[in-house]
């Protein structure tokens, strides 16, 4: 048995335990049902359980919604029209959303599917500074495409020679 200010009150029957709840008019609450033997506590429930809504409310408001805006291109897109589609990408990028690139084939277009890579990979090499892949190029159906993320692409860090380890023995030294 647990008090209303959380000290140990010990081992006790649940006739006496419900006699002490109604004298503090508390609650006795069962929180530890599957303990040996099972540990109660005496609380005001209503008070609780409405505290414990209001923490989930401010929770709930202090979620971050990540929306996932597209961007459509065309293997056949002129060169200026993809600065423009990389510069907008770019802006949804800083608002924090996610961005589907997509490139839709039509016709014939679909047996060139290396032009739609081509594509892909020259509009994340353009937002390699402000973006990283999250889901790399992927052909579903007619349209292939990738999810761009917020956030540059971490460079793998080069791998330490013996040249490297010594060279940095003699600086620290």
């Amino acid at each position: 048995m647990i008090g209303e200010t959380g000290e140990q009150l010990g081992v006790m029957n649940t006739v006496e335990a419900l006699r002490l709840a109604r004298e503090a008019d508390t609650d006795l609450v069962e929180v530890a049902p599957n303990a040996d033997p099972p540990v109660c506590r005496l609380m005001d429930y209503g008070k609780f359980k409405y505290e414990q809504a209001k923490k989930e409310r401010e929770a709930y408001k202090r979620q971050a919604t990540v929306a996932v805006r597209q961007v459509r291109l065309r293997p056949k897109t002129g060169e200026h029209d993809i600065a423009f589609k990389t510069a907008l990408i770019a802006k949804l990028l800083d608002e924090g959303n996610k961005v589907k690139v997509l490139v839709l084939f039509r016709g014939r277009e679909i047996s060139h599917p290396q032009l739609g890579k081509q594509l892909l990979d020259k509009v994340a090499a353009a937002l390699a500074d402000k973006a990283s892949v999250e889901r790399p190029t992927a052909m579903e159906g007619r349209s292939m495409n990738m999810i761009l993320a917020a956030g540059a692409a971490k460079k793998p860090k080069p791998e330490k020679t013996e040249k490297t380890e010594k060279a940095e023995e003699v600086s620290n030294a």
